[in-house]
């Protein structure tokens, strides 16, 4: 098999890679890119370890080929804080409420609360464990990622007053 140019916006910056047609979108975002953010984990769709957005929805990078998201625009971890690398307001969730444990899970959990929020500005509790149960956490017991995203949707609501 010949690798071939792929072009790949992910956040915000492009990408002209050299790539075989079948790697995946989370190898081609961590190790050929080297955004690490994205984690691999079970490479079987299980766990959510390795969510992104492509245009802004999230899709597991493990079962994703990199080459389906040429035209797309690929968020990872890194890229939603501000340029000035001031946090998004989930990862300060997140921070605050200390719903970080050993970290594994976090960028697939911040991506998909990001998703849920962009989607239901006020999820209740029931409605984000829902959106989050793709994602397995082994650490937190999912108290303090359903606490953070509950904080990021008060303040959402707060500022918007």
């Amino acid at each position: 098999m010949k690798k071939q140019t792929l072009n790949l916006n992910i956040n915000g910056e492009d990408f002209e890679l050299r790539i075989f047609p079948n790697e995946l979108l989370v190898n081609v975002v961590r190790e050929t890119v080297g955004l690490t953010g994205t984690k691999y984990a079970c490479g079987t769709g299980q766990c959510g370890a390795c969510t992104v957005l492509v245009d802004d929805e999230p899709v597991l990078g493990c079962m994703t080929l990199a080459v389906s998201a040429a035209g797309s625009k690929i968020t990872t971890i890194e890229g939603i804080a501000e340029p000035d690398g001031k946090l998004d307001p989930l990862q300060d969730a997140f921070l605050k409420t200390n719903a970080i444990q050993c970290g594994f899970c976090t960028p697939g959990m911040i991506l998909v609360g990001k998703d849920l929020l962009k989607k239901n500005t006020n999820p209740t509790e029931n409605e984000i464990r829902h959106h989050i149960k793709g994602n397995l956490c082994r650490c937190t017991g999912y108290n303090g990622i359903v606490r953070a995203i509950k904080k990021c949707r008060d303040d959402m609501a707060e500022r918007n007053l």
